[in-house]
């Protein structure tokens, strides 16, 4: 078997070659140009997306109870409107 120390020197040499190679080069360009390329997208972090996120629900929240509120209004004003004589309602037009 291999002295320990023989291996040790093996490994190593095999990391270092490996550190020399065009492989490295390639990556290390590889994540400068993609690093570039996301600078450039306007991308949004994912705690930035989820508060947004938030808000767009509430709001959606909030135009459902304001829309239903509107048409409770909507349908108060048409059985008032029901309940006033048609000659009123003519006098009313005609002041306007």
């Amino acid at each position: 078997m291999l002295n320990q120390k023989v291996l040790d020197e093996i490994v190593t040499k095999v990391n270092e070659l490996l550190a020399q190679s065009p492989v490295k080069d390639v990556e290390k360009n590889l994540k400068v140009m993609l690093s570039g390329m996301f600078t450039r997208l306007d991308l949004v972090t994912r705690e930035e997306f989820e508060v947004q996120q938030e808000v767009v629900k509430r709001t959606r929240e909030k135009l459902a109870g304001l829309e239903a509120r509107i048409a409770e209004l909507e349908a108060a004003t048409k059985s008032d409107a029901a309940d006033v004589p048609a000659e009123t309602l003519d006098d009313l037009s005609e002041t306007q």
